[in-house]
């Protein structure tokens, strides 16, 4: 495709920055370098419609570690990196929250909880012996006195079968993450961002001047600086990124009547959540059930998974509820050998901010300023 003198004088030209993905990270990184260079020429591209990946298709939940998902961080990586990651999580959240306002995200501070099933006693105990440990180190982090506590008694109230023990996360929330993808979208276009959807780039090749893109759609056009934030996808354009996808499949419930769970909630070690949604239950996990296959780009949904989320949902979930299932869908994550992100230059002009480690809500807000960072201090 041709482009005519005006397409390619007024959104093509003299560009500053291009960020490639118009996700949380992307559109972040774009926010940031805006409040940094007020008079910059900032465009943000994006091959879908919506973002494509996880950013408007997570759960919404506003997390920073459950206590096996610590305790099991533990075993793989040293305190000090387990902490510091936590806190990026917690600073994450609290930028979030501060730039956008916790009305235009849908903020509730519900709790986040840990289910524990019958057959889970043992790893219950190793938790509660932990949790003085955990609570003391988090609060330097939090500024809460007790992250987490034993909720048991709450167990009735939320209706539950086959739930033995509660662990309660008093610094988790929820947001709905439709309302929060349109509030950063309409803030930065307000900030003179221009964000086009519907261009997939084939290639980039390194100019003096900048970077020469090559677009699916059969023109070029160059860009000074290039920022990648295409999370689990960014492999299709920088191969050598330590970067696996890892797909989530969900589901969301039709409304429930006098429906009794409120907020947020793990299971087996995180890789089952579900969630409130007003008065639906959204359901997601079950990674864990076959990571090869799981192991994808390709969006969709599968037996193993889904029938799984439907068995668990019916006996321990909802037990003797009356509900369907309305939705069903998945989103890719971004994963690696190490929860670390990866925010870097890569040449003169390009750089890269990806693999979110499923915490792009957490995460998102200040990854992008860090890749703002990065692309103002190389201007």
């Amino acid at each position: 495709m041709e482009l005519s003198f005006w397409e390619r004088n007024s959104h093509f030209s003299n560009i500053d920055v291009l960020v490639i993905g118009s996700g949380i990270v992307g559109l972040n990184t774009a926010r940031a370098i805006k409040e940094y260079q007020p008079n910059h020429k900032i465009l943000v591209i994006d091959r879908g419609f919506l973002p494509y990946g996880a950013s408007t298709r997570n759960a919404g939940f506003a997390c920073f570690g459950s206590l096996t998902e610590l305790m099991d961080d533990l075993t793989k990586m040293s305190e000090s990196e387990v902490f510091d990651l936590v806190q990026r999580r917690w600073e994450g959240l609290k930028k979030l929250r501060a730039v956008l306002g916790d009305k235009n995200i849908g903020y509730e501070a519900l709790g986040g909880y840990e289910v524990f099933a019958d057959a889970d006693e043992e790893n219950f105990n190793h938790c509660i012996d932990q949790i003085e440990y955990f609570n003391n180190l988090l609060c330097k982090i939090t500024g809460i006195k007790n992250t987490y506590q034993q909720k048991d008694n709450c167990i009735p109230d939320f209706g539950f079968e086959q739930v033995q023990h509660l662990i309660l996360n008093s610094g988790e929330g929820q947001i709905d993450t439709g309302k929060m993808m349109q509030s950063i979208l309409k803030f930065v276009r307000e900030k003179g961002v221009e964000v086009l959807n519907g261009i997939a780039i084939n290639s980039f090749e390194e100019l003096k001047e900048g970077v020469k893109i090559s677009t699916a759609q059969g023109f070029n056009f160059i860009a000074k600086q290039v920022v990648v934030t295409t999370n689990a996808f960014a492999k299709q354009l920088l191969p050598e990124l330590e970067v696996e996808p890892g797909r989530a499949q969900v589901l969301i419930t039709s409304p429930i009547e006098n429906l009794k769970v409120k907020g947020s909630f793990h299971y087996d070690k995180g890789y089952y959540y579900f969630r409130n949604v007003g008065d639906r239950i959204l359901f997601g996990g079950g990674r864990n059930l076959d990571f090869k296959t799981e192991k994808t780009m390709e969006f969709g949904i599968t037996e193993t998974v889904q029938n799984k989320l439907d068995e668990l949902l019916s006996t321990m979930i909802l037990p003797l509820k009356n509900y369907t299932v309305e939705q069903r869908w998945s989103g890719i994550m971004g994963l690696g050998k190490t929860k670390n992100t990866i925010v870097k230059k890569i040449s003169e002009h390009l750089f890269c901010a990806v693999r979110m480690g499923g915490m792009g809500i957490a995460i998102g807000t200040l990854v992008g300023e860090e890749a703002a960072k990065l692309v103002i201090e190389n201007s």
